[in-house]
């Protein structure tokens, strides 16, 4: 099991209760070096493993977490996305007008919907007026790691056809951008090729 858990604003007590509890559990701890304060690591156990991903490449990071997030690709890329939106579509209950899909997709970025696999065809139809293309990937990620994970693939003009055909009416993410292609710029910040203030470049 994978936790990401939040550095808290600075000092080492003022992490949540629950990060300190996963700290103090964890066999592997990855740490972003450059940002986070090291007296977070003294909760670690003896005997855990420690890892600063400031001098580290993403392959190597990926190599100790072992690629366990379900889409296996990264929200934010070079000239495709650096912006994530996280929302929902409006149902029974609103949400503000200035935050509709149709005026958070005229950005073109990133976005991941939650408690919208019910009202799939307004989402499409909203993120089509907004800009995106109806054949922008998208991707539909029901129960994701639990035991009947299910990663459908299509795109925004097919997301209700798509859930219908796996019969996911709830308990589902929806993703929608660029970042879902596989033809990309990777990011320098761990890329092996770029060096950086921590990490000397690979030859």
């Amino acid at each position: 099991m994978v936790h990401i858990i939040g550095a808290g604003c600075g000092a080492a007590d003022l992490i949540t209760l629950r990060g300190k509890k996963y700290l103090e559990q964890a066999d592997v701890i990855i740490y972003a070096g450059s940002l986070v304060n090291r007296e977070l690591l003294t909760y670690a156990k003896d005997g855990c493993a420690l890892y600063d991903s400031a001098k580290m490449t993403l392959e190597e990071i990926l190599a100790v977490i072992e690629a366990a997030e379900a889409l296996k690709t990264e929200y934010t890329l070079p000239d495709v996305s650096q912006t994530v939106i996280i929302t929902r579509a409006s149902g029974k209950t609103n949400v503000p007008e200035s935050e509709n899909l149709k005026s958070l997709a005229y950005h073109g970025a990133t976005m991941v919907l939650f408690l919208s696999t019910g009202l799939l065809s307004k989402v499409t139809e909203e993120l089509i007026a907004g800009g995106y293309a109806p054949d922008s990937p998208a991707a539909i990620v029901y129960k994701a790691s639990w035991e009947d994970e299910k990663i459908c693939r299509c795109t925004v003009g097919t997301l209700e056809r798509t859930a219908k055909e796996n019969n996911i009416t709830k308990t589902a993410l929806i993703t929608v951008g660029g970042f879902l292609d596989s033809d990309f710029s990777r990011s320098h910040l761990y890329d092996p090729k770029y060096p950086t203030e921590y990490r000397e470049a690979s030859k």
